[in-house]
């Protein structure tokens, strides 16, 4: 487990922020960010095409021919692009600010003509951290925008070039939906490696607790708060887009939204029970070092214990005597048995007071119980041992419907 230990990166409270008394809609962007890249992606129930573009005016040929075009940007180091963009659908310039920010709380704005809504993407990369993910649907186009190309919405541009499910056939609230349930799905494998983690950590700190175990639980512990604070707005995010109606959302997408709100509570029910866990681990982790504490003084306490009447008689064979002053003095030491008379007598009370030990119970050592083992017969009314816990099912994090990306609901 040494190995899992690393230096953690002091982590900015502000990424990208504009200069103090700049106006606000001001485009502030890192100057290590990524280069700015864009990818269109038209498709209607007729026809798909997909390329990269260079200039932002040609964007127009593909919303006049196609019903739906999706601009993907990655990078977020080019604010003329940015303006650009802005200006030929119509954002607004505060949206824009966020979208470069990268720091933003996950959240869904609505304006007159499209909806904003931004999002966590969690990535497992030396760690868990997160990167802001920004979203802008209108009546006939989506924009997406993303600091790095590695992703979760792989499945969603597979199943438009496949032309698999519903997709082509729908709007672009639709899409704005397949994404966001892209996004969500691909939380559920993270949580499913933390999950793995937490058993392990718990296994090691029964079976033989290490030094570094303290270190491991606190970087679960960050990497929960990560999780924590990238679903719980998302879900605030996502419940204000089905109660409140705006034209951009159709009905028939706002019940498919319902299926990205049920898979956020249930990753934050997780999240919360993975949190518990945590906890739980450092209260073992100490108790497991106390225990094992407690069996070294044990065992030193026995030594110390056996060596106090041995140490009693080397010192009465070891005074000074006279023979000749009294024949009460120590008679022994003039019987060519003495010696190995003492050795014996020491070798008894030693033995002696190991049976004693062994008698009152005091030399057996502490050891978990065995699982249970499972039933041949199948009688699941044999449970665990009195005073452990029942074992957690291994289906309560592998859920086939919430956990795989490519499984889509009736119609998806």
């Amino acid at each position: 487990m040494s190995g899992r230990r690393g230096k953690r990166k002091k982590a900015k409270r502000f990424n990208r922020r504009p200069p103090v008394g700049a106006p606000p809609g001001t485009l502030v962007v890192e100057p290590q960010a990524s280069p700015s890249s864009v990818r269109v992606l038209a498709y209607g129930p007729d026809g798909f095409t997909e390329s990269a573009v260079h200039e932002i005016d040609k964007l127009q040929e593909y919303r006049d021919r196609y019903p739906v075009v999706w601009v993907d940007v990655v990078g977020l180091g080019d604010s003329g692009l940015m303006t650009k963009l802005g200006d030929h659908f119509g954002l607004h310039r505060l949206a824009l600010e966020d979208v470069t920010s990268g720091d933003q709380r996950p959240k869904a704005e609505e304006f007159p003509e499209h909806l904003f809504i931004v999002a966590r993407e969690i990535l497992a990369r030396e760690g868990i951290h997160s990167e802001q993910f920004s979203l802008f649907v209108g009546k006939n186009y989506v924009l997406t925008f993303q600091e790095h190309p590695d992703d979760a919405l792989s499945p969603v541009r597979e199943r438009l070039r496949q032309n698999l499910g519903r997709l082509r056939q729908l709007g672009s609230d639709y899409l704005a939906y397949a994404i966001l349930d892209a996004l969500i799905d691909a939380y559920f494998p993270v949580l499913e490696s933390m999950g793995e983690q937490i058993e392990y950590l718990e296994a090691t700190i029964v079976d033989k607790p290490e030094s570094d175990v303290p270190f491991v639980i606190q970087q679960l512990k960050h990497d929960l708060i990560y999780m924590r604070r990238a679903v719980w707005p998302l879900r605030e995010a996502v419940n204000k887009l089905l109660r409140d109606p705006h034209p951009c959302i159709g009905a028939e997408t706002r019940l498919h939204l319902r299926d990205c709100y049920d898979h956020l509570v249930l990753i934050a029910d997780f999240i919360e029970t993975d949190r518990d866990q945590v906890a739980g681990l450092m209260e073992l982790y100490l108790s497991a070092m106390s225990h094992r504490m407690n069996e070294v003084m044990k065992v030193l306490t026995i030594i110390s214990t056996i060596f106090i009447p041995l140490s009693f008689i080397a010192g009465v064979y070891g005074m000074n005597f006279d023979t000749d002053a009294s024949p009460w003095n120590m008679p022994e030491l003039h019987w060519s048995m003495g010696y190995p008379l003492a050795l014996v007598l020491m070798g008894g009370v030693a033995a002696a007071m190991l049976y004693f030990f062994w008698r009152q119970g005091w030399l057996a050592v502490l050891r978990p119980a065995p699982l249970p083992q499972a039933d041949p017969n199948g009688d699941a009314s044999k449970g665990p041992p009195a005073g452990l816990p029942p074992a957690r099912p291994a289906s309560s994090r592998s859920q086939p419907s919430p956990i795989s990306s490519t499984t889509t609901p009736q119609g998806k």
